[in-house]
């Protein structure tokens, strides 16, 4: 098991939403509030040693939920990019581990978030999500993965990586990400969510969102 005290978070917030044409779709209201904060306040009371967001441009406060923000300038370099900004400052702290997560991601559960601590047993561990079928974020990374993330370009390293790394599973339902206007509506049908306005938090200088 590795230590949640010395594992920093990091939660991809950064992307175009491209196939979301009615704005960022971490912006978009799910219960309450919006996408993109669920996971940072399902996450909240878990003492990591640090909390960091890479964002590009969203109003979400996530610092307000504890998170540093580090932002992305380069969205052509991928998510890549945006895993090496934050693996680097985790290496920086002297984490034993980084769970990296994704703030489409809206129904992921600290308890889910415990049992991949649990599973991960050494320090080049490699932990990640399941539905049963398909491995996906969130993943949790040891620290003798670190220069391996940060020297990515791609998508693919990543996903060969977890492939072959253990694979924690959890009801479907906790691992929808939400890429499209469909996406979102299916889920909301899925929890009796009616879409309705959102008080939305002012904005903050160095925050945005995925």
């Amino acid at each position: 098991m590795i230590d949640l005290e010395k594992t920093v978070l990091i939660l991809l917030a950064a992307g175009r939403s491209s196939r979301f044409p009615n704005g960022n779709k971490l912006e978009q209201e799910f219960l309450g509030r919006p996408v993109g904060l669920h996971v940072a306040v399902a996450l909240e009371d878990m003492p990591f040693l640090d909390r960091i967001a890479v964002v590009d441009g969203s109003t979400l406060d996530y610092g307000a939920h504890g998170f540093r923000v580090i932002h992305n300038d380069d969205q052509a370099a991928g998510m890549s990019h945006s895993v090496g900004l934050g693996v680097a400052e985790a290496k920086r702290l002297g984490a034993e581990a980084v769970l990296i997560a994704l703030a489409d991601m809206p129904r992921v559960t600290a308890a889910h978030i415990y049992r991949m601590l649990d599973a991960a047993d050494s320090a080049d561990a490699v932990v990640a999500s399941s539905d049963g079928a398909h491995p996906r974020p969130p993943a949790l990374f040891a620290r003798e993965r670190f220069d391996f993330l940060m020297a990515l370009e791609g998508d693919e390293g990543a996903r060969r990586m977890v492939r072959a790394g253990r694979h924690v599973v959890t009801a479907r339902a906790e691992l929808v990400d939400i890429d499209t206007p469909e996406d979102l509506e299916r889920l909301r049908t899925l929890v009796h969510s009616p879409p309705h306005s959102v008080a939305r938090p002012s904005p903050t200088i160095g925050d945005a969102g995925v």
